[in-house]
């Protein structure tokens, strides 16, 4: 009898004392900032808003970067670094020269400019050296579009990036080829620490399941015949069925409520924003959320 007590003791300190995800915080303070990457096409000041816990404990980092023509603090943006913040993160979208798209030479420059750790002034940089950051904890990012290449690409320039979510994420959009910087093995990040959920109709991926489906697999290297590509650890990809989502059209901008990608940037699918689906953006960024410490 005393030993099943004893037992039953000691295995309740085991519990207590095993890693938990940490709670979503309470409180949360708004701030902004400014950075400068650098020189060069680095060389202008950007923008970035965010939010942290309102303590004086000491946080891992997350950044979301948006698309092609979008506003920085758009909707699905301010969304994600809510989110994060709640789950205990210093978390920002980060504003950078995003009016146009281009080829590899362009995207790796400007995730350079928002991710070179050797840079001060870079929007990493500025985000480190915030009071409650502390970027040995690690950092998580995301992106949507143009933003989730920038966020790929990551790790190539600050080895602190521990895995990346991608929305409309894939090796080439339209004519522009992306393969030789993003593609499973071209890149620092490994694709056990990726994971893509893209539209099955992405008119800039192939405008086909199959079409997305091919670019999925090139970017991961996971290759599936059903929507759902994801390993037992998380990682791989997500394809987002006409079904799913509100609006009957799962293209590009999936996660607006309607019109596409020509809807407003800040009408979002509640289903993304606030449901538990594959696609949606909790369990999404629930995964994000596992490769910091707390």
């Amino acid at each position: 009898m005393k030993r099943t007590v004893v037992a039953k003791i000691v295995m309740g300190l085991l519990l207590s004392t095993a890693w938990s995800a940490p709670a979503l915080a309470q409180t949360l303070t708004s701030f902004t900032t400014t950075y400068k990457g650098g020189s060069g096409t680095c060389g202008t000041t950007y923008s970035i808003q965010g939010k942290e816990p309102s303590s004086t404990s000491r946080y891992p980092v997350f950044i979301y970067l948006v698309g092609t023509s979008e506003t920085y603090n758009n909707a699905s943006a301010l969304a994600a670094v809510e989110e994060m913040a709640g789950r205990g993160y210093v978390a920002a979208t980060v504003q950078y020269p995003n009016s146009t798209f281009g080829a590899c030479s362009t995207l790796t420059a400007r995730a350079k400019c928002v991710f070179d750790s050797a840079t001060a002034s870079s929007a990493v940089g500025a985000l480190c050296s915030r009071a409650t950051a502390d970027c040995s904890k690690g950092i998580v990012v995301a992106g949507f579009s143009q933003g989730s290449i920038l966020s790929i690409l990551a790790k190539n320039y600050d080895t602190r990036v521990q895995a990346a979510y991608g929305l409309g994420a894939g090796v080439q959009y339209s004519t522009y080829d992306l393969r030789a910087c993003v593609a499973n093995g071209k890149r620092t990040l490994s694709s056990a620490r990726l994971r893509a959920v893209n539209g099955e109709a992405d008119g800039f991926l192939g405008s086909s399941e199959l079409n997305v489906r091919a670019q999925l697999q090139e970017l991961t290297g996971r290759g599936c015949t059903t929507p759902s590509c994801l390993a037992s650890d998380g990682s791989g990809w997500y394809i987002v069925k006409h079904a799913e989502v509100s609006d009957g059209n799962a293209d590009h901008c999936y996660m607006r409520a309607t019109g596409g990608c020509s809807g407003s940037q800040n009408s979002l699918d509640q289903k993304w924003l606030n449901g538990t689906y594959g696609w949606s953006a909790d369990p999404n960024l629930q995964w994000l959320s596992g490769f910091t410490q707390p």
